[in-house]
């Protein structure tokens, strides 16, 4: 079992490492390293719980917080944010603190009930609202859409410790709690997946709620997100990677990506390719029925530059290629280039498909679709080549 942390003086982490989660979020995001569902407890004159886990950990997360504080002794119990991984197990947690104040957000009140149906006395709060709680106060800070409608951070005074729940986390299973604790690849890498597949479509939020943040002048020694690891080394320097990643500036590079039946549309993705790097561009190849797509979406965001290729099936794209082009407009990614490609047999539509998906997306179309009728040529793979330079030529000379 993992062990309870102590994270500031009368402040604990009693969270629960779940090291083998493979999939999150109805199965659309990868989680390769694992997760953290995090919790904490302050004890002062009154006991404060903020958040709780995800419902199948309820019994490890109820010892851990017994091994703290007696569950009848908590005063206040602090939902930042309903989605069930953070909520779950706050039903057992009020079948045995029934007397505790919940508080939630403003847009809680709707939230919370509509996941649980239980007659539970809500107390919303907003921005800059305290609770003093004895030799602190617990402060709060509305952030909707970061990443649903009724999240908040939680501000814990004297001991500096910002609670933000799903913000500047990571899904990142580790027996240790602290980010100088940890492999910093592997962190960075965890907190960089987790900000373009979840709050990339929120960007603009983001850039808002860390100025708003900021112009608080609150002092920050700790940032104890609701997963992966507690940032307590230079803790700002999450919140620097946060305003950098959502100002959405590509690099200069491209990524092709394609699927293919009969590797037609393989050949033409590599000759694309090879235009590319013949002009000095960057660039990328994934297959996308052999790429986590959790993992393409990363490179899809530091591209400048998205190709995207697919024969014509059924009338349309491959299978794996259709969820690719419903994340390009789902993620609301910006400053991208597109193009679009493939073979074909009987008809060409799966190519105007993908480049009215790119268009939908707000991407900028840098050339007219490619396509090749059946197995491309050595003059198709030509046109491909040529095609790529023309793709790197426009990429190279963006800004």
């Amino acid at each position: 079992m993992t062990m309870i942390t102590k994270i500031a003086e009368n402040v604990y982490w009693i969270g629960v490492v779940d090291w083998g989660l493979r999939r999150f979020h109805g199965d659309e995001l990868s989680t390769h390293r694992g997760s953290t569902y995090n919790a904490y407890v302050i004890k002062d004159e009154k006991n404060v719980l903020v958040d709780t886990v995800w419902t199948p950990f309820q019994e490890e997360f109820m010892e851990h917080l017994r091994e703290v504080i007696d569950p009848s002794e908590l005063d206040i119990v602090v939902a930042n944010h309903s989605e069930v991984d953070h909520s779950g197990s706050l039903p057992e947690v009020m079948r045995h603190a029934p007397n505790a104040q919940l508080v939630v957000s403003k847009r809680g009140q709707e939230s919370i009930p509509g996941h649980y149906h239980a007659d539970w006395t809500l107390t919303p709060v907003g921005t800059g609202d305290k609770i003093n709680i004895g030799s602190r106060d617990l402060m709060f800070v509305e952030a909707p859409m970061l990443h649903w409608p009724d999240s908040m951070f939680t501000y814990v005074t004297g001991d500096d410790i910002l609670m933000p729940n799903d913000a500047f986390g990571q899904h990142y299973a580790t027996e240790f709690r602290f980010n100088d604790e940890v492999d910093q690849q592997e962190l960075y890498e965890e907190a960089f997946k987790y900000y373009v597949n979840i709050l990339t479509p929120f960007s603009k939020q983001v850039s808002k709620k860390i100025e708003e943040l900021v112009s608080l002048n609150l002092p920050v020694k700790m940032i104890a997100p609701s997963h992966g690891v507690i940032w307590r080394d230079n803790p700002m320097q999450i919140v620097e990677k946060y305003q950098q990643w959502a100002k959405q500036e590509p690099e200069q590079k491209a990524v092709i990506i394609y699927d293919t039946m009969w590797n037609g549309t393989r050949r033409m993705a590599d000759a694309i390719s090879e235009g590319c790097s013949a002009e000095g561009l960057p660039n990328k190849v994934l297959h996308a029925s052999h790429t986590d797509r959790n993992d393409l979406l990363v490179d899809v965001f530091k591209a400048k530059t998205i190709v995207v290729g697919s024969p014509t099936f059924n009338n349309g794209v491959l299978p794996s290629i259709a969820p690719v082009c419903r994340d390009l407009s789902g993620l609301k990614f910006q400053n991208k280039f597109g193009a679009a490609f493939g073979s074909y047999g009987w008809n060409g539509k799966a190519i105007n498909d993908i480049e009215s998906h790119l268009q939908e997306a707000g991407f900028d179309i840098v050339t007219d679709p490619l396509s090749c009728k059946w197995q491309p040529s050595s003059d198709d793979l030509e046109k491909c080549r040529e095609y790529g330079k023309k793709i790197a030529a426009e990429t190279l000379k963006a800004k």
